[in-house]
Parts: C-alpha cells; sequence; structure tokens
C-alpha cells in the first residue's frame, strides 16, 4: 500500500514538473539572390548572411554587427525602413534601466559606454538611429556617440540628459520637433532644469551650469488618433507623463507602420523591445492609470512626435572624425 502510494505521488510530482512540448522554430531566414550579391560585395559569405539574418542584433557580437550594418546599406537604402527592419531585428532585448555610462573615458558613471545585449528605451532610440546611419562599427560608435552627447564630447556632464531640452535640441539634425505642425491642439508645459543641481546629486560633480526654465508642447493622448496617419516610419515619439501639475517627457520610442497601415510604437520597456499600435499602448496606459489611481505616480498626458529628417548628416565631432566608409559603399 504505501508503495502504491509513493509511486503514485512520484507520478503527480513528474507530471506537475513536465515540461509543456517546445514550440516549433520559426523555419531559418534564407538570403535572396540580390542580397547574397549585396553580401558579396561588403565581403560577406553566403553562410554568414544566413547565420546573420537568423539572429537577432541583440545576440551579435561587435564585428557581426559591423557587417551586418555594411550589408543592410546595400539590402535597404530607404533611411526609414532601414530604422524600422533594425528595430525590428532587436524585439525581445532584455530591458535594463539605467544600463549605460562613461566607463572607461570616465568613472563618475562607471556604466560602459555601450551594451548590445540590453537596453532602455533612450539606448534602443540611440542604438537604432546609429545603426541605420552606420556602415561599419567604428561608424556605429563614433555615430553612437555623437547623437548622445553634446558635440560627441563624452562625459557625464555633457551627456543628453533631458529629453526635451538636450536631446531633442542636440539632434536636429536629426530629428525635428513636428508636435505642432500635425494638426491636433497642443497642451503647453514648462520645465525647471537644474542641471547643476542634478549632476551634483547623480554624480557627485559640479558644474557651473545656469537653472533653465524650458517650455514645451504635447498632442494629449485622446487627440493622437486624429494624426496618427500623418506620422511615418523612424520618426522619434516623446511620451509625456504628468504628476502633480508637471509634465516630462518620461519615455520614448519609434514609429513604425504595421502590415495593415496602423501606426506603431517600438520601444524598450520592462521586460524587453516590444512593438505594439500606438492605440494599445494609450489602452494599456489608461487600464495601469485606472489601477494606480491615488497613487500619487505618474499618469499618461500625451506625446511630442519628432520627424525623422530626410537625410540627415552629423555635424562635425570634435574629438575625432568620422570612420572612413568601407571602400564597396563609397560614394
Amino acid at each position: 500500500m504505501h508503495k502504491t502510494l509513493a509511486a503514485l505521488a512520484l507520478a503527480l510530482l513528474l507530471a506537475g514538473c513536465a515540461l509543456p512540448p517546445k514550440a516549433p522554430e520559426p523555419p531559418a531566414v534564407q538570403p535572396t539572390a540580390a542580397q547574397r550579391e549585396n553580401a558579396h560585395r561588403v565581403g560577406l559569405g553566403d553562410a554568414q548572411l544566413t547565420e546573420l539574418l537568423n539572429k537577432p542584433l541583440y545576440r551579435m557580437q561587435p564585428g557581426e554587427i559591423g557587417a551586418f550594418l555594411a550589408w543592410q546599406q546595400l539590402d535597404q537604402p530607404d533611411l526609414r525602413q532601414r530604422i524600422a527592419a533594425l528595430a525590428r531585428k532587436n524585439i525581445g532585448q532584455p530591458y535594463e534601466l539605467f544600463l549605460l555610462g562613461e566607463f572607461p573615458y570616465e568613472t563618475y558613471d562607471a556604466q560602459p559606454l555601450f551594451d548590445l545585449t540590453k537596453s532602455d528605451c533612450v539606448v534602443f532610440v540611440e542604438h537604432t538611429y546609429a545603426m541605420a546611419l552606420s556602415a561599419s562599427w567604428e561608424e556605429f560608435f563614433w555615430m553612437l556617440q555623437r547623437i548622445r552627447y553634446r558635440d560627441g564630447v563624452i562625459g557625464v556632464a555633457t551627456r543628453n540628459h533631458y529629453t526635451e531640452a538636450d536631446w531633442n535640441p542636440a539632434n536636429r539634425w536629426l530629428v525635428t520637433d513636428v508636435t505642432a505642425t500635425l494638426g491636433a491642439p497642443t497642451q503647453a508645459y514648462r520645465q525647471h532644469i537644474d542641471r547643476r543641481a542634478f549632476l551634483r546629486k547623480q554624480f557627485k560633480i559640479e558644474r557651473d551650469i545656469p537653472v533653465q526654465d524650458f517650455d514645451d508642447a504635447y498632442i494629449a493622448k485622446q487627440d493622437v488618433a486624429a494624426i496618427e496617419a500623418r506620422l511615418q516610419d523612424g520618426d522619434f515619439v516623446n511620451i509625456v507623463s504628468t504628476r502633480g501639475g508637471e509634465s516630462w517627457a518620461s519615455h520614448v520610442g519609434l514609429i513604425v507602420t504595421g502590415a495593415d497601415g496602423s501606426r506603431h510604437l517600438l520601444h524598450s520597456a520592462e521586460p524587453q523591445v516590444r512593438e505594439e499600435t500606438l492605440q494599445g499602448f494609450i489602452a494599456r496606459m489608461a487600464e495601469r492609470d485606472a489601477r494606480q489611481a491615488g497613487q500619487n505616480k505618474p499618469q499618461l498626458a500625451g506625446f511630442k512626435f519628432l520627424r525623422l529628417n530626410d537625410a540627415p548628416e552629423p555635424p562635425p565631432m570634435a574629438p575625432q572624425p568620422r570612420p572612413a566608409r568601407p571602400a564597396a559603399l563609397a560614394g
């Protein structure tokens, strides 16, 4: 009797621990003849191209990234489509907040200058733009610093910390704020920015930077549907939150177009990079805000939209020149 009960218990235990059947792997992507020809132009063999086509960006090594970006310039010459393709190739990348710093260049923020394996919302956008504009690892790393730091000068004090007051103005060569031109009413807001106090508190460094009152505007969440069709692949999205009468860009992402023509938000947020419809994101945030009502937590207010420029050309970077492109892509 005891043996029977023991056997039954063991069977139940094994049944409870049994794993569900593993979902079948999607079929491997095979390159087309045109894709193979472009790969040969940048020194990629057929087997390596096939491997990279079936590997997410966040699992690639720097050397693989460089080769893939060179090929991608030829395979997808349209910048907007290239941004969408690269962003989607990072879907599933794990999320981690406060991911990057200036190490080993500086030690105030000991996080590394780059990390391909993870992202937060800003890192995801910066990496995607930098990759789309580059044809080698060296150019990508150069472009990343040009986007991330004022005048490309690496340092915690020159990092574009404030989205609206730092990142957007510093990258006017890349994106143009079109929030007020899309045809929807806008809501004005002001930020009181004390960079000196921020740097002292966060990094224990002193910089003599005057306080700034920065005025901006966003489109309220309920008015976005009316202008959604005017958004384009590669546009930069600032998601504006509000709490206690203050508003600020608390999250960022990229616009991509779905197969049905709807506009999607592609962004890095807990737990990983994902793509969802813009209206689906708004609805999901409405559910979150309803659950958090009365808890003094930020609530979704609306969005700022910055149009990707047609032919963005980065200004020269003071510390170093832009790396030359591979011979196959020269001119």
